[in-house]
């Protein structure tokens, strides 16, 4: 089941850390950096169905699937 209450435990660190990935990328490399990092979390959570409930949540934010 997808976790969807605030989870991170620091989650403005999380915040900066992931903009300041980005500094100094075009917006083609920034792209590309949010596929791998997708990609790279996808293979970490590994379970399908909770995937595919999250996929439908970034859909659409207000539906769910």
């Amino acid at each position: 089941m997808l976790v969807t209450k605030p989870n991170l435990s620091r989650p403005d660190e999380s915040y900066a850390r992931l903009i300041a990935t980005h500094e100094g990328l075009s917006e083609a490399e920034s792209h590309a950096l949010n596929a791998r990092l997708i990609l790279i979390l996808m293979n970490h959570i590994g379970d399908d169905a909770v995937l595919a409930e999250a996929m439908a949540l970034a859909r659409n934010p207000k539906g769910g699937r």
